[in-house]
């Protein structure tokens, strides 16, 4: 097996499309083409992380956070970026990072916080815009149905926890061939009158190359007629975030003991418990500050992320519960949910969990 096998699962789970502009959610080093000999999975990718591959004897460390987020210039081993990436050339490592996509897809890093939670009614606490596009094309009604299924497989008409969504209207197409055309209906040089379906469906953007030549391969006719159109609809399932319920009411006081049951604490920095029990949860995992807006308008009674500065404590303003339980905490079992994403798609590989604690923060 190659390691593209493994990076072109990922990448069908998580698009590099839905990462951040600010990401770097990539291959990092390594080649595409070697055969793959074993997997780590990271939280980080550190020094001792890819000593932990070189020791495992595998060539591939995915990991959530990426060890390069800008360029390098210099690879001189001045700092744990650079001594990282030279270690991991060095011995032929290829690294991987699935990031804020992973953050942003409905079944990533969010979702498995809201297991880990029990929560449910989970739905995308922001959903992101201006990621779908429209396809509108016109095929002899006769046609329209295996066309339309052609397209299906393709990634057209899914929509939230429908597939196959699409409409039609029927009417009535006119062409004229020329002496150069080899119409599949009518002669050259006379004008033609078909019944024809007009389709339309939607698609995620980044899958419009997919999704033409699937159309172009399927249509009857020797010149396809269609048009693509941007659409700014939110995407219900790619965003920030996630707000979900718990079974049943919780005393604020035991929602916090079980957070730190769930997600193995040793403190957790939070505002006032201006509510006695609480039953709707917003969380994002890693630094989520920016999501506080979000998760009030919500309705949630917690917002449960990281890396909340001191004077952004404030802006809860006795409206909602910030409970900020660290950045490596709310994330550490993104492994755990790689891992077992790549379980279900590869049944003969080696798998490694790291065992490499690469928080960085310590508490006495």
């Amino acid at each position: 097996m190659k390691i593209n096998e493994i990076i072109d699962e990922l990448n069908q789970w998580a698009p590099p499309a839905y990462q951040e502009s600010y990401d770097n959610a990539r291959l990092i080093t390594g080649n595409v083409d070697a055969e793959l000999t074993g997997i780590v999975v990271s939280l980080d990718c550190t020094e001792a992380v890819v000593q932990e591959a070189i020791d495992k004897k595998a060539n591939l460390i995915v990991a959530h956070h990426p060890i390069v987020f800008k360029g390098l210039k210099s690879f001189t081993g001045k700092n744990y970026v650079e001594r990282t990436v030279v270690k991991a050339i060095k011995n032929d490592i290829a690294i991987f990072s699935i990031h804020t996509n992973l953050d942003n897809v409905n079944t990533g890093v969010n979702r498995k916080i809201c297991e880990r939670l029990g929560l449910s009614n989970c739905k995308i606490l922001a959903p992101k815009s201006g990621l779908l596009s429209k396809l509108v094309t016109f095929v002899p009604t006769d046609d329209a149905q295996s066309v339309l299924d052609v397209l299906y497989k393709s990634g057209l008409g899914h929509i939230g926890n429908y597939d196959e969504c699409s409409f039609q209207v029927i009417g009535t197409g006119t062409f004229r061939p020329n002496d150069q055309a080899n119409p599949t209906i009518g002669k050259n040089n006379v004008r033609e009158s078909v019944n024809e379906s007009r389709i339309e469906g939607i698609f995620p953007s980044h899958i419009k190359h997919k999704v033409v030549s699937a159309l172009k391969k399927a249509h009857p006719y020797e010149e396809v007629a269609y048009y693509l159109t941007a659409l700014e609809n939110e995407n219900q399932e790619v965003g920030s975030g996630m707000v979900g319920e718990l079974e049943s009411p919780l005393p604020i006081e035991s929602l916090m003991q079980l957070l730190k049951e769930r997600f193995n604490l040793k403190v957790i920095r939070h505002t006032e418990f201006n509510k006695k029990e609480v039953t709707r949860i917003a969380v994002c995992g890693g630094s989520g500050s920016f999501l506080l807006g979000h998760a009030k308008g919500a309705g949630a009674d917690v917002f449960i992320t990281a890396d909340f500065k001191y004077h952004e404590f404030f802006d809860a303003d006795q409206k909602i519960i910030i409970a900020d339980i660290g950045h490596y905490e709310s994330e550490v079992f993104t492994k755990e949910l790689i891992c077992n994403f790549l379980k279900e798609k590869f049944a003969n590989i080696a798998l490694n969990l790291s065992e490499v604690d690469t928080n960085p923060i310590k508490y006495f």
